[in-house]
């Protein structure tokens, strides 16, 4: 039996009054934000200046008071887009246009609330910032392994419902691989604790994975505890460069048999994504004597003392020198050199959208075929859009390539843009013939909704739809998104 489709939107049309008196009667009024100025910041998606439309920002304090916002706009027929740091690329926390949406913003809810140093564990309020929780978990002597370009504004909540990645999944996995509980208001208002800090717990379906990674579709997480891992107690990170993409996949292969787990990061930059940082962002400095191509900027780390990761990184170097698929490399000697080497790397996505026109693609293929992707997807690009500047980048040791281009300089918008669907389709259509996926980390949004349909089995979108069915039924929980 095929579940009914999922129609965007729940109302159109004009506010009711006495719902906004209700929320601000569940919230108080510094909870709810209704001036428009005073609710740009929330309803403006990072892709697009242009801002959504929301008839009211609530912003809870507690799980109790999503709970009475949740039950209040289900009773109304009011759709709820749930909102984290709002750092999304995919239009996925801000609402829809042309409808009446409720925004629920959790960024009053930020509280770390415990910190278990025995079992490994810290429980937050969804709302806290990710900077903020790795700063909680170092001052407790541990570490908090999610990093992210956007960590200083995003926030916890956002992050399990597109289950990020980052730059240390090759080690630490991605977001859903470090929490242990949740707790979550679900569309009718009632809250589900989840919230146990427990490593093994076989108790019928593990329901935490229900909401991890479905856009806040299914449910709001409110409360969360996470995973917490010995600090490292050393690190070395090196900057390379290489003539191709294939050199950058065997160094991969060369560290994972050499250094194995205490490969924690390992990155892909095209020679053009440091160009660009060059030219738009000051204080940037080329850190080899000459260019290359390709780079990867990796990093090795142990939680032990006594491990000679120096030695071990020069090693590796040292046989890809000899059989000639490393040109020259650049060993941090410092902690300041080491942030100077990740500052390059994370002030890529900022200077493509300094840019202020960008065609991305964050998609993902077997480890094995990474260095195939890149070349055959640059070569497609080339073919339908010559006048493209390709900024590639991203966590080459777990398969997740972000496949951007811009305008090169004085090209008009419309021009640079004409070729995007075209390219769309034919990098999907690559990614999906190398039994890879067309959304690695971002998730899906309301961009995205069309090529869910087009890329995965009608089975399998059946299955989503079933669920978002059974567990939001009114289907208030931001509409239109996911499925």
């Amino acid at each position: 039996m095929t579940s009914p489709d999922i129609t965007p939107g729940s109302t159109e049309g004009r506010f009711d009054p006495a719902l906004l008196e209700s929320l601000i009667e569940a919230v108080g009024a510094k909870g709810c934000i209704t001036d428009a100025d005073d609710m740009l910041p929330y309803i403006t998606d990072r892709r697009s200046a242009q801002p959504h439309v929301a008839p009211v920002v609530v912003r809870p304090a507690n799980t109790a008071e999503v709970s009475r916002v949740i039950a209040l706009c289900q009773q109304a027929g009011v759709s709820v887009v749930p909102q984290g740091g709002n750092t999304g690329l995919v239009e996925g926390s801000v609402p829809l246009r042309g409808k009446t949406e409720v925004v629920l913003s959790l960024s009053r809810m930020t509280k770390i609330l415990d910190v278990d140093v025995g079992n490994a564990t810290m429980t937050v309020e969804a709302g806290a910032v990710l900077a903020d929780v790795q700063v909680a978990a170092d001052d407790a002597g541990l570490l908090f392994p999610l990093s992210l370009a956007a960590e200083g504004s995003c926030r916890i909540g956002g992050n399990l419902s597109t289950n990020a990645g980052g730059t240390a999944v090759v080690r630490y996995g991605n977001a859903r691989d470090l929490v242990l509980g949740l707790e979550v208001v679900l569309a009718d208002g009632r809250i589900w604790d989840g919230l146990r800090g427990l490593r093994k717990d076989n108790t019928g379906y593990d329901l935490k994975h229900v909401f991890i990674g479905t856009e806040g579709t299914l449910g709001v997480i409110t409360r969360v505890v996470l995973k917490l891992f010995p600090k490292p107690k050393q690190a070395v990170s090196a900057l390379v460069g290489l003539s191709t993409e294939q050199h950058a996949a065997s160094l991969l292969t060369r560290c994972q048999s050499e250094c194995g787990e205490n490969i924690s990061s390992f990155e892909y930059i095209h020679r053009n994504c440091l160009d660009l940082v060059f030219e738009l962002i000051p204080g940037g400095r080329d850190p080899l004597p000459e260019a290359h191509d390709h780079y990867v900027l990796l990093q090795l780390s142990s939680s032990k003392t006594g491990s000679d990761l120096r030695e071990a990184l020069e090693h590796v170097l040292t046989a890809a020198f000899e059989a000639d698929e490393v040109e020259d490399a650049t060993i941090a000697s410092s902690v300041e050199q080491a942030n100077a080497l990740w500052k390059l790397r994370e002030d890529i996505p900022e200077a493509t959208r300094i840019t202020g026109t960008r065609i991305g693609h964050d998609v993902s293929v077997p480890v094995s075929r990474i260095a195939e992707f890149l070349e055959r997807g640059s070569e497609l690009v080339r073919d339908l859009h010559p006048c493209a500047r390709l900024i590639p980048f991203g966590h080459m040791g777990d398969g997740n390539i972000h496949f951007n281009m811009v305008a090169e300089a004085g090209m008009p918008k419309d021009e640079f843009l004409g070729p995007e669907p075209a390219i769309r389709r034919g990098v999907y259509d690559l990614v999906q013939s190398m039994s890879g996926s067309f959304s690695a980390e971002h998730g899906i949004g309301s961009l995205k909704r069309d090529d869910l349909k087009a890329y995965r089995s009608e089975v399998e979108v059946d299955l989503m739809r079933t669920l978002k069915s059974a567990l939001d039924p009114g289907n208030i929980l931001n509409p239109g998104k996911v499925v």
